[in-house]
């Protein structure tokens, strides 16, 4: 057999080294090479069993839900996924999920197959299948499009670094290529088939075979015709039997085919499945080519197989790192479900040296934590919109100076689910899991996370509750190091008090001076003293709320926590006469001075607490007010810029518009003195000057500003603003403000302009003008009649008089032009009668001689209702505007 020369047999240069995630051994290998080998022996069981009392199989099935393939899948239900032997593989761990998590869309899996059994019986010499070989190939070539897809997304982003520690997963892979599109080459995985160009033999013996196929066939149909036109059968049938092409007839017309050969008889013996004498070389040539195809097509079969088992510390190495690449994914995934944050993992969170240590710095920092198996209820039965409060987040602050906590407090308070949560965060952050906190959790990176919770009674073994406890708590000494985390609940319970308490103390005490850190729960009141007499432990209480006799869960780090067992009985009923003589029993027992000091320490944290949630929400409530008043300050900044760009704009059009105006005035009044100039007299030549100058002065004198408008109150030097004085502030864009200090001797004065209170020159204040002075003050921009004016008049410097838009309507208007003076006088005093309250009068007397005009003005002045009146517009003297008291 020879293979098509467009392939040559691969053989691979590559000798990578394994260590994967399946070679990757439990915490426990690490300590393997210490002296202390003879404990290896039994922590692969303390690990396990420590694991399981965490429930961290739970969080791993909660993370295999988000895993691609079944590699993960089998690892992640075993409660197997891996954790860093080391802080820094930890790290690089975190690193990874981060970069999962900021990747635009997921990674795509599909196509990833465990052909790990099906490289090693390759390996052993068993010949692969076809479906088998296309599985082969469709993992390389899925293998090598997840490459393909990061690279992509770090071309496309900006910041391509930061999926850098995925890309490094991949980067020392061989994704064998060539074996890929061998495999393509030879086989079409579409039809589960070898395709004629595997080989040149094969291609050949196909061509024949197809050939001689044709002959045969072509050869039975004409004797299958012919039979059935000879009455031999109903219809022409050409069938195959024993591997050999065939026709059926009638048993009773068996003689047409003379020495033929019978090769099957139907079930009821009438019809005979015969072979034609012309058709049995040509069936003997099918049956020949048949079998060497078959023997082509396993040589083919054979020598991918045996590429393949070549390969194998390739496939083996790439599938290890597309576990690790989809583990990271499904960390990631996990990540978001629960709303979790990273870690901060290692000696940083204690300033990295132990001379940094101090009883302010923290080890453990973790605010705001649930229980990550308590939380998946919650998760799944609230939309993100609509939290649930179970579990109840809690606080964990351990100080560096640390070695041993001692939580305390009643039953189902919460002490076992909080230490079992530390004890999962942990775990989660060693093997790279966001946990499900606040802000940046801090926490140490412990080799081993030891535990004894939880009863370990065992009548096989005759053991009781506390020879299990005990059995277990030997086993973990043995085991604990300087980096080891040791979880202990209940110590010393299931015995004499005073024997448990005395094996207690000196359990703890063993402990400070070997591990990273203890935490252990207790109802013993004496192992809170510990703080007292070594700095080295620390107290927590769970607290209890005395009003409802409910626990809250929390966690209250530094305080000593009672165990409430008489409240609690109360509150479920417990007979009265009992607990008065329990009540009794424990007078007798604790010490006055001790069970007042307890008392008064819990008062004293409960106030502390009130008073520090007190103080929290005034700062949030400042918070939202100094927020409150910035945003005012951006409105109202951006608001004035605003106006001013459009008030400007809206000068300019209109001066450009009346300049324009002005000059077609002028341009006509000159051509209208050209034209009456030439039609008429010379003696008429003064004369039509001077009027065609009075005629140009009105247009100047009517576009000149008034002099109201440009008086502006002088600044005196000596004017002292006074306190709740309301003046005016340029640096507030002309805005009133009210006067809340006077200006000092460095000059500035303390105004307030709404919510806003701020310092200014004495020389940005201008006082409000009198009413004298601001009574008149008009527009001085010249408008056409039936133009809108917006004046506001005060009657008075502290009241202004309420006119609205000075608008013309034939209701408001007199015209007295055309009367006498007295008929005149009549119509104007009927009509300021007739005119309502805080109402304005066009009055049109028209220039003429100007004796009505002054007769108008003169009874205006007098009139009793006329508050004031004034020219309607300075380009328009025949009219004045009256405004009504």
């Amino acid at each position: 057999m020879e293979i098509c020369n467009c392939f040559i047999s691969f053989r691979t240069s590559s000798n990578f080294y394994h260590s994967g995630i399946h070679g990757i051994v439990r915490n426990s290998s690490s300590v393997s090479a210490s002296p202390e080998k003879a404990r290896v022996t039994i922590s692969e069981d303390l690990l396990k069993e420590s694991e399981k009392i965490l429930e961290w199989k739970s969080v791993c099935s909660q993370v295999s839900t988000f895993i691609s393939t079944s590699m993960g899948q089998s690892l992640a239900r075993n409660g197997s996924i891996p954790f860093g032997r080391s802080r820094e593989e930890s790290q690089k761990l975190l690193n990874q999920t981060t970069a999962a998590v900021l990747l635009p869309q997921s990674l795509d899996f599909s196509g990833i197959e465990d052909i790990t059994e099906l490289v090693s019986s390759s390996v052993a010499g068993e010949l692969r299948t076809v479906s088998e070989l296309c599985a082969v190939r469709r993992t390389l070539l899925s293998a090598r499009k997840l490459l393909e897809q990061l690279e992509k997304v770090s071309v496309d982003e900006d910041s391509s670094y930061r999926y850098t520690p995925l890309l490094e997963i991949l980067q020392n892979c061989n994704f064998l290529t060539e074996l890929e599109h061998k495999i393509e080459f030879c086989i079409d995985c579409n039809l589960s088939m070898i395709l004629d160009r595997a080989s040149d033999d094969l291609e050949i013996i196909r061509s024949e075979r197809k050939r001689n196929m044709g002959n045969l066939e072509s050869l039975l149909k004409d004797v299958s015709t012919r039979i059935f036109r000879a009455g031999g059968i109903d219809s022409p049938l050409v069938t195959k039997r024993r591997s050999r092409m065939c026709v059926g007839i009638r048993a009773t017309h068996k003689s047409l085919l003379p020495d033929g050969v019978v090769l099957n008889v139907s079930s009821s013996g009438a019809t005979y499945f015969m072979e034609p004498r012309d058709a049995v070389e040509l069936n003997n040539m099918e049956v020949r080519l048949s079998n060497s195809e078959k023997s082509e097509e396993l040589a083919i079969l054979s020598l991918l197989t045996s590429d393949i088992a070549e390969s194998e510390s390739e496939i083996t190495y790439l599938l290890d790192r597309i576990l690790e690449l989809d583990l990271a994914s499904a960390r990631a995934s996990y990540a978001r479900w629960i709303n979790g944050v990273r870690p901060v993992i290692g000696q940083e969170s204690c300033g990295g040296f132990e001379s940094d240590k101090t009883e302010d710095s923290l080890l453990v920092d973790i605010e705001g934590i649930r229980h990550p198996v308590l939380l998946e209820s919650s998760l799944r039965s609230f939309s993100s919109e609509a939290q649930s409060d179970f579990p109840v987040p809690i606080d964990i602050k351990i100080g560096c100076t640390t070695k041993v906590v001692v939580i305390s407090g009643p039953n189902t308070g919460g002490k076992t689910a909080s230490m079992k949560t530390l004890g999962l965060a942990s775990l989660m952050s060693k093997a790279g899991m966001y946990l499900p906190a606040k802000n940046d959790p801090k926490l140490p990176w412990f080799d081993l996370v030891l535990a004894d919770i939880g009863d370990h009674q065992s009548l096989e073994q005759s053991l009781s509750t506390f020879s299990g406890h005990i059995s277990r708590i030997s086993k973990i000494l043995e085991m604990a190091s300087k980096e080891s985390l040791v979880l202990l609940d209940e110590i010393g319970s299931g015995t004499d008090p005073s024997e448990g308490v005395a094996l207690s103390a000196s359990i703890l005490l063993y402990l400070k001076d070997r591990v990273n850190l203890a935490v252990v729960t207790t109802h013993y009141a004496d192992l809170s003293n510990l703080k007292e007499k070594d700095a080295r432990f620390e107290n927590a209480a769970m607290e209890f709320c005395l009003e409802t006799l409910q626990p809250t869960y929390r966690v209250l780090w530094g305080s000593t926590g009672n165990s409430n067992a008489l409240s609690i009985a109360k509150s479920i009923g417990f007979n009265q006469k009992v607990l008065d003589r329990a009540h009794k029993w424990v007078d007798r027992l604790m010490p006055d001075k001790q069970k007042q000091r307890k008392g008064l320490l819990y008062q004293s944290l409960m106030e502390e607490r009130n008073t520090l949630e007190a103080q929290a929400r005034k700062a949030a409530s400042l918070h939202s007010e100094v927020m409150e008043i910035y945003h005012e300050i951006q409105n109202e900044a951006e608001d004035l810029d605003t106006r001013e760009a459009a008030l400007k704009a809206k000068e300019t059009k209109r001066i450009q518009q009346e300049l324009k105006a002005a000059m077609s005035h002028i341009d006509a009044v000159v051509r209208d003195f050209e034209n009456q100039l030439n039609a008429g007299h010379p003696d008429q030549f003064k004369l039509l000057v001077r009027k065609s100058e009075a005629v140009i002065a009105s247009i100047v004198e009517a576009h000149r500003p008034t002099g109201d408008y440009l008086i502006r109150e002088t600044e005196d030097s000596s004017y002292v603003p006074q306190i709740g004085e309301q003046v005016h502030v340029q640096g507030l864009g002309d805005k009133l403000a009210t006067v809340v200090e006077p200006p000092g001797d460095d000059g500035m004065a303390l105004v307030q302009y709404g919510k806003i209170k701020v310092r200014v020159k004495r020389g940005s204040i201008r006082a409000i003008p009198s009413s004298k002075r601001n009574a008149a003050i008009t527009d001085p921009r010249p408008k056409r009649m039936g133009q809108v004016r917006r004046t506001l008049v005060q009657e008075n410097q502290n009241e202004e008089v309420p006119y609205g838009p000075v608008i013309q309507t034939s209701k408001n208007t007199v015209d007295l032009r055309g009367m006498r003076v007295e008929e005149a006088s009549r119509h104007l005093s009927m009509a300021l009668s007739a005119s309502q309250s805080k109402e304005v009068l066009f009055v049109i007397h028209g220039m003429g001689t100007g004796v009505v005009k002054e007769r108008a003005l003169e009874l205006l002045s007098k009139h009793p209702r006329v508050a004031k009146f004034e020219q309607e517009s300075p380009m328009n003297y025949g009219c004045t505007v009256a405004y009504i008291k």
